[in-house]
């Protein structure tokens, strides 16, 4: 999305906010690194907890047609930035 992101992350080794954090500050440095300045991400996040599987589909299909609804494509599929590993044929 042009504006925000949508990320579903199991955080296995770390909690949330510093795996966040962490994402943040390197992809910050990434696009420092070749020429933008100024902040790239907003303070605060907002998360989201997962209890069942299905509930995990649901979400992952929520993100990957959030480009859809926004009007941006006519399939998630046109999105240049969608991934979806657990669509097979997919990307």
């Amino acid at each position: 999305m042009p504006d925000h992101l949508h990320l579903l992350v199991i955080a296995k080794q770390t909690n949330i906010i510093d795996l966040l954090d962490r994402w943040k500050s390197f992809t910050t440095n990434l696009l420092h690194g070749i020429g933008l300045r100024g902040p790239v991400w907003q303070r605060s996040f907002h998360d989201h907890a997962l209890r069942r599987e299905e509930a995990m589909r649901q979400v992952a299909e929520y993100i990957i047609n959030n480009p859809v609804r926004r009007g941006l494509v006519a399939e998630w599929q046109d999105y240049p930035y969608s991934w979806a590993e657990w669509v097979s044929g997919d990307r």
